[in-house]
């Protein structure tokens, strides 16, 4: 006898490739990212005076203040909110009493001499979250996301062969290239593994929320 199977449960992650968005992108980033290093100078001479060792930025990310509301990105912003929409319609939400509304959208490059990374974390009250890749490459940093089964992690048993994408998976990773916009859910565990500063890497970061309508007033 042969037992019937059933795939329930499961975490969807979007992605499509529109690299003609990488040079436009980069160049209306790139002010935001001097900015934020400028502004990390002050911090990067204490630390090197502190560890008497010249560091510099190691370990750092170069983080934008929000490009939510800037003409330059309107764009990518029309395209990832209308995919956020038919995303939570794919998943089978009803969305007839809420509107999506952006939270946050910002622009980050990690440390020239290495180190950049971001621990596992999720972006609370929020409904999808995502990224858009400017600068990368098979030398740099990339994104993992994490089994967001709690009660699953808790028993989890050893794998047979860890490399294996399977119902027993725990971790699994995107290698980007320029041009790669994923989408998610925001329940969903992410981080950056470590980059060791041999190429930039930068990338666009945003996360939306579904909002009741009746809080809005629409």
């Amino acid at each position: 006898m042969k037992l019937n199977f059933t795939g329930y449960f499961i975490t969807p992650i979007y992605s499509i490739e529109i690299p003609e968005w990488v040079e436009p992108l980069i160049k209306a980033t790139d002010p935001f990212i001097k900015e934020a290093k400028y502004n990390h100078k002050k911090i990067i001479k204490e630390r090197n005076k502190q560890l008497n060792k010249k560091i510099n930025d190691f370990g750092m990310s170069h983080h934008s203040t929000s490009l939510i509301d800037l003409d330059e990105f309107k764009q990518i912003k029309t395209f990832v909110f209308n995919a956020s929409n038919d995303i939570l319609n794919h998943i089978g939400y009803d969305l007839n009493g809420y509107e999506i509304h952006w939270t946050e959208m910002w622009v980050q490059e990690f440390a020239k001499n290495g180190g950049g990374h971001h621990e596992g974390h999720i972006h609370y009250d929020n409904h999808i979250s995502g990224f858009y890749f400017l600068k990368c490459s098979d030398k740099t940093s990339y994104p993992i996301f994490h089994d967001p089964r709690v009660a699953k992690n808790m028993s989890q048993l050893p794998l047979k062969n860890d490399l294996d994408v399977n119902f027993g998976t725990q971790i699994i990773n995107y290698k980007p290239k320029p041009g790669t916009l994923i989408l998610f859910p925001a329940y969903l565990t992410h981080q950056f593994s470590v980059d060791f500063g041999i190429q930039p890497f930068r990338f666009i970061h945003f996360n939306l929320q579904a909002i009741r309508k009746m809080i809005v007033g629409a």
